[in-house]
């Protein structure tokens, strides 16, 4: 069951022309940022040349390209996830979707699913232009494929919080208006730290750009893992109770 509520949540992302827009500008944007950031590459060859353990080409065009990913993403989430409940609550097809052979559980993973599915299809196509580089540059794959995974854990992240935030209201603008209000703070959480000792505070170990920015440095930490691992698993279990509640009152 969960696959198959996927399946349709995927089939009916694909055919949203909205979801369609949505790809297209995100893809444009980062092929114009990659494009941007290969030709700033290639003017400092020379200044490179000159320097003991320069950086390479991963440091100073994938990794860039990947945080620009991640606020692309931290924008288009949001416009992704605010329909998947809310629009179903209003209509009232969640109300037979609920008196269906499905458990909230099942659901609610299969909807996940269905939104993660599209999510990593963007990464994937913007995982493409760095790869490219291949060619004729040495990559360091360690650290591209700890930015990728970093940005598959956000990328989940996002999806749950919107699902979530989706689930408490049948206004599906302003789920998308409250997901990317919180998914910001949760991202600026540890701005105002002045010092080393208030990086290592709760504010910091919160902040979702933290965790990632690790990643995409490549060092990888099983504890940023774990704490993307459980900041999903914590939204999945708060909109699965919220879905439970919602079935006992229909």
């Amino acid at each position: 069951m969960i696959l198959i509520i996927a399946a349709q949540d995927l089939r009916r992302l694909f055919l949203s022309p909205l979801a369609w827009a949505l790809l297209a500008m995100a893809q444009g944007l980062l092929a114009w940022v990659f494009l941007v950031l290969v030709d700033d590459f290639q003017n400092l060859q020379d200044r490179l040349g000159l320097l003991d353990n320069a950086p390479g080409i991963t440091d100073l065009v994938a990794a860039p390209l990947l945080r620009v990913t991640a606020w692309v993403l931290l924008l288009l989430t949001p416009l992704l996830t605010m329909r998947l409940l809310s629009e179903e609550r209003r209509s009232g097809s969640l109300d037979l979707l609920l008196s269906a052979p499905a458990t909230p559980v099942a659901i609610i993973l299969g909807k996940y699913l269905g939104v993660l599915l599209f999510l990593l299809v963007m990464i994937m196509m913007a995982a493409l232009m760095p790869l490219t580089l291949m060619i004729g540059a040495p990559l360091d794959l360690g650290k591209l494929l700890a930015g990728l995974l970093g940005l598959c854990l956000l990328a989940g992240g996002f999806a749950a919080v919107g699902l979530y935030l989706s689930a408490l209201t049948t206004q599906p603008m302003l789920a998308g208006v409250a997901t990317f209000g919180l998914l910001l703070l949760l991202w600026i959480i540890d701005v105002p730290r002045i010092d080393q000792q208030q990086a290592n505070s709760l504010l910091s170990y919160l902040s979702l750009s933290r965790h990632y920015d690790a990643l995409l440095l490549g060092w990888f930490d099983s504890t940023d893992v774990v704490y993307y691992l459980l900041f999903i698993a914590t939204f999945l279990g708060l909109t699965i109770r919220r879905l439970d509640d919602l079935r006992l009152r229909s």
